[in-house]
Formats: C-alpha cells, structure tokens, sequence
C-alpha cells in the first residue's frame, strides 16, 4: 500500500540567512520527506510588521525566499508548502507557493481573518469573490490539499475535499492568544468527518502591538483520519517527520462510509 514522508517545519519567521532552513531540509530528506510543509508568516514577517515595512524590502524579502526554495527543491528533489506575501504594484497579496524541483504553483487564499484587531482582509488585496476549490495536487499516487489556516472554519472547501478524494491536507497557521485547545479539536474533528490525514504547521514567534504580546505557540500536528494526534510538537523550534499511508485512508471511508451516505443521496 502507498505511502507518503511529511515534514512541518516549526519556525518563526526566517531571516535572509538559508543555514537553519537547510539544516532542517537535509534532516528532513534524510528520513525521506518528500513535502516540506512551513507555518504561516515564516517567510515574511508577520502582516502587522509588514504594515511597517517599506513595500519594496517585502517584494525583496519575498524574491529571496522565492529563489531559495526554488534551489533547494531541485537539489533535494523535494516539494516546499509555504504561505508566501506577493507584492504586486501597491498591493499585498496573501498567497500560498508550492515550489517543486520542476515547477512553481500558487494558491491565492480566498478568505481572509477580517476581525478589527486582526484584520488581514483590509490589509491584503486578495478578491472577494466566489469560491473556488482549494489548492490540489498529485504526490507519490496520492491527493493532497492545500488551504489557509483560516479557511479550515468553512464548510465548501471541506466538500471540495470530500468531492475530489483527497487524502492529504496541508494547513499552514499562525495561531495565538492560547487557542491551543479549539485549533487541536477543530483539526480532529475535520479529519475525521472526512477522512483525511491533516499536517498542520504552526509558526513560533512573538508581536506586541503596544498594548497585549501575541505569542505563536507551536502546536504543529499530524492528525490521521480517525481524528487521532499522531504526532504533535510543543512549543519550541523544531520539526515533524511522519509517513502517512493510504491503506488508513481508505479503511476509515470504508468503515465510516459518511462519503458514500452523500453520493447515494446526490449530495457529493
């Protein structure tokens, strides 16, 4: 039966300097990782920060990365997951990259955090506009989905996911003011009722907005399709290596048989 090696990078947000990442990189491979996924805001800094920063050293910053990744995937022969800021004009974009040894794809996230205290949808000229699937993709005979953090809350991308059989989904987040306990069980609950292993990478780091610290607490996960917590890292910098196989995948639907209620009733 297939299997498929993952990694979640647990990092604050990188300098320019390619040293910690590829020493995380070469781990990785060594145990035979063949997507690399990274938290939100580990490319660039946080969206807060970015208000404060000139547009031009963001494009850089991001440019930077962009080339890095770019070489690193060809010469580990890997797949990079990793939510990227693109600046195009006068503009921010939110957008999730994934760099492959022979080809680059971007998922522009389409819904954005539009709370006043964090409110990145005012910030980021991402459209409003009807929505799309998610991100999705062919890795090693398996499907893997790609979404923003906060998309995980909304039900169409989840039928997306029931629709097109995936197996896999990739949720980059920047979670904080100790929500540890409501992102754990939403993530649980998700794969479960629809029968997918979730690798969730969550960003470290902290932002003070003058008035209450904003602490990025880690948490990074693999959830498998029974909802259960494969492997979770704490609070600290460090990085995640599991195989995931598609023989859970399919028992679980076969046991559950909550898609095949759907299709029987023309509902997926």
């Amino acid at each position: 039966m297939k299997e498929l090696t993952v990694a979640a990078l647990q990092l604050p947000t990188l300098g320019m300097n390619a040293t910690r990442l590829e020493f995380y990189l070469t781990n990785a491979t060594q145990r035979g990782a063949r997507i690399i996924l990274l938290g939100e805001y580990v490319l660039n800094h946080f969206f807060l920060e970015l208000k404060e920063m000139p547009r031009s050293m963001v494009k850089e910053q991001s440019r930077t990365h962009l080339k890095l990744l770019k070489r690193l995937a060809r010469e580990y022969d890997v797949t990079f997951i990793a939510p990227l800021v693109r600046v195009k004009k006068k503009h921010f974009y939110k957008t999730i990259v994934r760099v492959g040894p022979k080809k680059t794809d971007y998922y522009s996230q389409q819904i954005l955090i539009p709370y006043p205290h964090w409110n990145e949808e005012g910030f980021f000229a991402n459209p409003v506009a009807p929505l799309e699937d998610p991100f999705i993709f062919k890795a090693d005979g398996f499907k893997v989905a790609v979404m923003g953090g906060y998309e995980l809350h909304f039900d169409p991308f989840w039928e997306a996911i029931d629709r097109h059989k995936v197996d896999l989904v990739l949720l980059p987040t920047a979670s904080t003011f100790g929500s540890h306990n409501r992102w754990r069980e939403l993530i649980k609950s998700r794969a479960f009722l629809h029968g997918v292993y979730i690798l969730r990478a969550n960003r470290l780091g902290e932002y003070n907005d003058g008035e209450n610290p904003w602490r990025f607490y880690g948490d990074s996960m693999l959830v498998n399709p029974d909802g259960e917590v494969e492997m979770m890292l704490e609070d600290k910098e460090s990085m995640l290596v599991e195989t995931i196989g598609k023989q859970a995948v399919k028992a679980h639907r076969k046991g559950w048989r909550f898609q095949e209620a759907l299709r029987q009733r023309r509902a997926l």
